[in-house]
């Protein structure tokens, strides 16, 4: 997969607040475990497309005094960053907008070059991940982590939710992303020039009566309000009254007492 321009990527999700409620959710633990065994005081980071920075400042917790910088190409996502960095109090972390296409950045300046969930989105995951390898350290690692939306499963069946599935896949693939980037980390890393490989996979699941209803709430309001919301629109892939009928379908998966759902995410550990 590549692009001419990948400089005119289009983020499937955008940063509606439905969004960036998951994204702030995530914490080292939860989505870079595969990560914090090889971390050790003084390693510097660099984590690219970091979001709210809730994964970073606690990378940053792994690794201090090591400096951490996160870097995102929202401005305005990185502005809360910063706030949840002043809430923290976390020193050794900063932020600064940035695209993991240009980091900016010399040559073998990092010891660790993380991305969490960034390879499904971009036009070029291989010119990124060669990237990330031009700014790690010799010996060091660069760790990628994505999810593969066709290996979600759920229960209670329900064709609304299927629905979703085609309406996301439709959307991302439209953005000349993968959405299941998962099952390509190997495949990416090989062509980007990688040849020492420690794939692995992790899952996240949604089945207590807390957490569905995070899940369910978070993504009836995303399928109607946040970008995918807009492109399913504009590009004629389905109705705002259909959308309407998606986010229905979470709200009664969300309440039903015996709801599971399981997000398969594809880990990957390259020594650069």
């Amino acid at each position: 997969m590549s692009s001419s321009d990948p400089a005119s990527d289009t983020y499937t999700h955008g940063h509606h607040e439905s969004v960036l409620r998951s994204h702030s959710w995530r914490t080292a633990e939860n989505s870079a475990g595969y990560l914090l065994k090889l971390l050790t005081p003084g390693l510097s980071i660099l984590d690219i497309g970091c979001g709210p920075g809730t994964i970073t400042i606690d990378l940053a917790k792994h690794v201090a005094p090591g400096e951490v910088i996160g870097i995102d190409v929202s401005s305005d996502v990185i502005e809360q960053a910063r706030a949840n960095q002043a809430d923290d109090g976390q020193t050794n972390v900063s932020f600064t907008t940035g695209s993991g296409y240009d980091l900016g950045y010399a040559d073998d300046s990092f010891d660790v070059v993380h991305a969490h969930q960034v390879l499904q989105h971009v036009s070029d995951p291989v010119g990124m991940l060669r990237e990330m390898r031009r700014v790690c350290r010799p010996g060091g690692v660069v760790a990628v982590r994505d999810a593969d939306y066709a290996a979600m499963a759920w229960w209670p069946a329900d064709p609304r939710l299927d629905r979703w599935m085609e309406i996301y896949q439709a959307v991302a693939k439209g953005n000349d992303a993968e959405p299941n980037a998962a099952r390509h980390l190997v495949d990416w890393a090989t062509e980007a020039g990688y040849t020492d490989l420690d794939p692995s996979a992790d899952t996240w699941v949604f089945a207590t009566p807390a957490n569905r209803q995070w899940w369910g709430g978070l993504w009836a309001d995303r399928v109607v309000s946040s970008s995918l919301a807009e492109q399913a629109v504009d590009r004629g892939i389905a109705t705002m009254d259909e959308l309407h009928h998606v986010a229905e379908g979470f709200r009664e998966w969300a309440a039903h007492d015996t709801s599971w759902f399981a997000v398969v995410n594809g880990e990957l550990i390259l020594r650069a």
